[in-house]
């Protein structure tokens, strides 16, 4: 028996509650994990509050992210005692995810677990120091290098943000964050920003092209911001897209793609291939101290992730939740 958070549905109305489940209610798999960490998400938060259409069956257990050790496993890459990682994969919306005491997956989807990190700082990281990672990695392979100039980063007071400006620091580039939450200018030049900026001038209806500015921009926010970003890159730089809290449309312009050669980066986690998993976490595992995961992190129970996903949604939680599952 573990506990769990199950999300269901009855007479077309969600309902979350934290549950006890037995083993013999896993979904199927090779590989069960005893998870010891999970995450709360920006897509988790939608899960379990239903304000997105992330989960597309009923019942289901939320957590895109997990680490934790194999209990059972008839895959062979994974035997039981080995440490295991997982992000994505459509985890927590088509199978059942983390916020779990065990979970039941595909070995596939499975890597092992960092040496870097305990599951703790694997988890403080997530899905959204992995995007972030990813997303750096975007302009880097478009020839984006700190002496090309300031580097934008949006919905910087976030996960996807905060490890954003750490990682971009870290390698030496002259990071600007954007954010909503000017109180936290302190936190975010301490993770490495030169400059913080108010996300108001950014998120309102702006021209097609602006004064340049951006070699390079790591875009989680889209809509507006994405489309001003884009407006104020600079000719031949890079905008590395990867999540849309403020809208997944794009009011903008042909015209910085035809006018200063901008490439716009789409940048996709939840799919994304072994080999760019690995290199990621490789690289976050080189670049990442553990002073700042502590800075960035908040550890809570698997009852409070219930209560913290409305929080999460209203741009309220810096940084990012590590979810211990056995509290």
């Amino acid at each position: 028996m573990f506990k769990a958070i199950l999300i269901d549905k009855q007479d077309e109305r969600q309902r979350v509650a934290l549950t006890t489940l037995d083993e013999s209610q896993l979904p199927d798999g090779d590989v069960t994990v005893r998870v010891e960490c999970s995450t709360l998400n920006y897509k988790d938060a939608l899960a379990i509050t239903g304000k997105g259409p992330v989960v597309r069956q009923f019942p289901m257990v939320p957590g895109i992210d997990l680490a934790g050790t194999v209990e059972q496993s008839s895959h062979d890459d994974y035997a039981p005692g080995d440490a295991v990682l997982l992000n994505g994969w459509g985890v927590g919306e088509q199978h059942w995810g983390g916020l779990a005491g065990r979970a039941r997956l595909e070995g596939r989807w499975l890597i092992p677990h960092p040496e870097a990190f305990t599951p703790r700082q694997s988890m403080a990281i997530g899905t959204a120091g992995y995007t972030a990672m990813l997303s750096v990695m975007a302009l880097e392979r478009q020839g984006v290098t700190p002496e090309h100039g300031e580097v934008l980063v949006t919905g910087a007071s976030g996960g996807v943000g905060s490890y954003a400006i750490a990682l971009l620091a870290r390698l030496g580039y002259m990071v600007v964050a954007s954010t909503g939450r000017l109180e936290e200018a302190e936190y975010l030049e301490g993770l490495g920003a030169r400059e913080v900026i108010d996300r108001r001038e950014l998120s309102e209806p702006g021209r097609p092209m602006a004064r340049e500015r951006w070699a390079g921009v790591i875009d989680s926010v889209g809509s507006h911001t994405l489309a001003n970003a884009l407006a104020a890159t600079r000719y031949g730089g890079t905008v590395a897209a990867c999540g849309l809290a403020q809208g997944m449309d794009l009011p903008a312009s042909v015209a910085p793609f035809i006018l200063r050669g901008v490439t716009l980066a789409g940048v996709d986690s939840v799919m994304r291939p072994r080999e760019d998993r690995l290199e990621a976490w490789r690289r976050l595992g080189e670049l990442l101290v553990p002073e700042q995961l502590d800075a960035i992190t908040r550890t809570i129970g698997l009852e409070d992730a219930i209560g913290e996903a409305d929080a999460l949604l209203a741009g309220r939680i810096r940084g990012r939740l590590v979810v211990d599952v056995t509290r």
